[in-house]
């Protein structure tokens, strides 16, 4: 979270942030965020191992072919 909060100061700071589209993109990210946490912790790890795996694969797959 440091990291992001450092960047997006950075972006603001250049002038690059488009403040139309942040507020509406908070919105629809922050609740996923939590309800990820959230279900990250009572997923066991094995599980959630192997669902990003299969994740990573699929973006991989998609950016190969483009």
């Amino acid at each position: 979270m440091p990291l992001t909060l450092v960047a997006g100061l950075g972006h603001a700071a250049a002038g690059v942030v488009d403040w139309k589209l942040l507020a509406p993109s908070l919105f629809g990210s922050l609740p996923g965020i939590w309800l990820g946490s959230a279900l990250s912790q009572k997923i066991p790890e094995r599980l959630l191992r192997g669902a990003l795996a299969v994740m990573l694969i699929l973006i991989g797959g998609k950016l190969a072919s483009l």
